[in-house]
């Protein structure tokens, strides 16, 4: 059994009085984000030389909410007038390669995973990370109840409060701080940690504080099956694929660390009774009410009771057990290496991270590798220091802010060509020029020609993020005084790889094309997700394929796989028409909820030329938009609608749903100036004196229950919105 050695030296930054106290935070004067070609880390200069060699930027001033130092602008009266003052505040956050950063947060389950595989691994953890993830997971505590969801908005479960209240005991928080006592009640509350889900029950066994006769089966076998059996995990949605591959290697090779005293001392807070009297196995199945989204199929729970009582006692061979772990391992390091060890997210990316040590030993390359890129997914703020959904947004929030200024006909204005060339220049330089290595032994998409959602290093194709990115490289290159950067020949290996990616359906998924039944989800074992073991069509991701391909074959090369590109678009607008419910609306996936994919939906549709005044299915989408204006003049959601999946009204009004419905009627061609005028003014209304935007609720959403942060559209999208108004009904003063 792979063991680890006690780690002495993480956590106890502080004596006890002094976090029951003030908590102590580090100077915010002393951070700076560096960029490295999108790849974003943030560095703690430790003296005066250093400062004075790096002085901090506006845009790492903005990021910790210091001040930046920006003037006061003229107020806005006319829609451009504050698009331009928008423009003109977010102009100055733009990093030296040309891209834009944010915190890319919300979801509270990250910082965990990667706490403990730093703890079992022996990574030294500087005194200033230890005491900025404190102050942010302190800040993000309910103040109520004392626990965490699954993300800053979401209720107390016992995924957020287990994980996350080891994560702030293993970082040197004392088990007697207020804080904590309140966190221990709620999770005792909730029945302990023994009703956890399967993610967290995996962690606690890796880290020592759970027996592994707890953890439901998470074989690797499963990857020796043959490529046409239907449950055969290459067909499974690509996030599910890769945490279950370094999941199922950790666990056959028995990983455990070996009992410190502070993992002592754990054992007996998470639970409700004494650690020693409890039957582990017996709470395989043992959930909260308040994880439980998604229960567990009783197909599922029959084939735990299979592989526990039948497969793994009797049938395993060790044969079995080394030609699984060796292939699982085999696919393990073809994610390494086609992602250079930043991984495909910061769930998977610790995994590999501890897999990497078992299999590799802690001194090296890939663990050493590994080790410098988990600070690729941390972000530092004003509350303190978070993991990012991803390893950042930096393409995707590039791309839409490129469209934004075209959109609003503000791209040709002198001002902002030095802004819009070096969004260019990055999008040029993010494009991934070649497919993996070994792509279909480990069952990658092509990815020559695309762009992937965050850097070229990470190196995975999104349907959408590729899309995006090509239209702006498409829209800035035809402009005159923008350099010719991405080839014909690159381009067209886009749309090469777009053309890959439509599904039988006619819609697009967002990584690859569909791959397995939706049967598979009675297989789902996460609990706190939906909706999570394949693909499926998105109306967000076939939106933009549709767009980018219409953009390309009208105005870039007019005959290039011509008859393949008109199908492709015929075949996704059916998809989208058949997806809208009957009372006009969309569900989204990726932002809230539908007023997010109405918009998307409604700009597809505008490009094949059915508006309000010639399809009655966009008249009934203007009308679910209108039925649901707010007095104010804007649009609010609420993230239950992604949960629940009907449309929930947010207590208040939002800028940014505002400005994407704003969007979904100019699209569509609404004729009635008033209630889109009436939004604008709430919009410009809510504007700051220096051309920026208070932020409001959270925006975006994965696998129907997860809320992620997306602060860049406040600046995006209204941008966009008051430009599109502009350009329809003319730049006039709004009173």
């Amino acid at each position: 059994m792979a063991r680890c050695r006690e780690k002495k030296s993480i956590g106890h930054l502080l004596n006890e009085k002094d976090l029951q106290t003030v908590d102590p935070r580090t100077d915010p004067t002393r951070w700076r984000l560096l960029d490295e070609r999108g790849r974003q880390t943030w560095h703690y200069l430790q003296s005066d030389q250093e400062l004075k060699q790096w002085p901090q930027s506006i845009a790492d001033r903005y990021f910790l909410n210091l001040p930046t130092g920006l003037p006061s602008l003229p107020k806005a009266h006319t829609p451009l007038h504050s698009a331009q003052n928008a423009i003109t505040y977010f102009s100055q956050l733009q990093l030296p390669p040309g891209n834009w950063g944010c915190e890319y947060g919300g979801p509270l389950f990250l910082l965990p995973g990667l706490v403990i595989a730093w703890y079992v691994t022996k990574t030294p953890v500087p005194e200033y990370i230890s005491i900025e993830i404190r102050r942010y997971l302190f800040a993000r505590q309910n103040p109520v109840d004392g626990g965490w969801g699954l993300h800053i908005e979401g209720e107390s479960s016992v995924f957020g409060t287990a994980m996350n209240y080891v994560t702030l005991r293993l970082l040197g928080a004392s088990e007697e701080d207020s804080r904590i006592i309140h966190a221990r009640g709620k999770l005792h509350q909730l029945g302990g940690a023994v009703n956890g889900p399967h993610w967290a029950k995996f962690w606690l066994s890796v880290l020592g504080c759970m027996e592994p006769e707890a953890v439901n089966p998470v074989p690797p076998d499963l990857w020796l099956l043959p490529d046409w059996v239907p449950i055969a995990p290459w067909r499974w949605w690509i996030h599910m694929r890769q945490v279950y591959l370094p999941m199922s290697y950790i666990v056959s090779k028995g990983f455990r660390c070996p009992l410190t005293p502070l993992t002592r001392q754990l054992r007996e807070e998470l639970y409700t009774q004494p650690y020693a009297s409890i039957n582990f196995a017996s709470h395989r199945n043992s959930i909260s009410s308040a994880d439980n989204y998604h229960p567990k199929s009783m197909f599922l729970n029959f084939v735990n009771r299979l592989l526990v009582g039948i497969w793994n006692p009797y049938l395993r061979t060790d044969f079995i057990r080394r030609r699984a772990e060796q292939w699982t391992w085999d696919l393990i390091r073809h994610e390494n290496e086609n992602t250079d060890f930043s991984s495909l997210a910061p769930v998977n990316g610790p995994m590999n991270f501890l897999a990497s040590y078992i299999h590799d030993g802690p001194d090296s390359y890939s663990v050493e590798r590994h080790r410098q890129r988990m600070h690729d997914f941390l972000w530092v703020k004003d509350e303190g220091m978070l993991m990012n959904g991803t390893n950042g947004v930096q393409t995707w929030d590039t791309a839409l802010l490129v469209q934004a200024v075209v959109a609003a006909g503000l791209a040709e204005d002198p001002q902002w060509r030095p802004m819009l060339i070096k969004a260019l220049e990055f999008l040029d330089d993010q494009q991934i020029r070649e497919d993996c290595r070994e792509q279909d032994v480990c069952y990658r998409q092509r990815r020559k020609g695309a762009w992937a959602f965050s850097t070229r290093e990470q190196g995975y194709t999104v349907s959408d993020c590729t899309s995006e990115a090509l239209k702006s490289v498409l829209l800035l290159q035809r402009l005159p005084g923008f350099p010719k950067l991405v080839s014909d020949e690159r381009i067209k290996d886009a749309i090469d790889t777009l053309l890959t990616m439509q599904n039988a359906s006619g819609g697009f998924a967002s990584y690859e094309p569909i791959r397995g039944s939706q049967y598979l989800e009675y297989l789902n074992a996460a609990e706190v997700f939906g909706r999570i073991m394949i693909e499926y069509d998105y109306p967000e991701c076939t939106t933009a394929v549709v767009t980018a391909l219409s953009l390309f074959s009208r105005h870039h090369d007019t005959s290039y796989r011509k008859a393949e590109i008109e199908k492709t678009i015929s075949r996704a607008v059916a998809w989208i028409l058949k997806d809208q419910r009957k009372d006009g609306s969309w569900y989204g996936s990726w932002g809230i909820c539908f007023t997010y994919a109405g918009m998307f939906a409604l700009e597809s549709l505008a490009s094949v030329g059915r508006n309000y005044s010639n399809d009655a299915r966009v008249a009934l989408a203007c009308k679910f938009f209108l039925d649901r204006q707010m007095a104010d003049g804007g649009w609010g959601e609420s993230y239950k609608s992604c949960t629940d999946g009907v449309y929930t009204p947010h207590e208040k009004s939002q800028v940014v749903q505002t400005c994407w419905v704003i969007i979904a009627l100019l699209e569509a061609g609404y004729p009635d100036r008033e209630p889109i005028e009436k939004a604008v003014r709430m919009v410009m209304g809510r504007q700051m004196e220096d051309g920026s935007w208070m932020q409001e609720a959270i925006e975006g959403i994965f696998n129907k229950s997860c809320m992620i942060s997306y602060p860049n559209y406040k600046f995006i999208f209204p941008i966009k919105a008051l430009g599109m108004f502009a350009k329809r009904f003319g730049d006039v003063e709004i009173q």
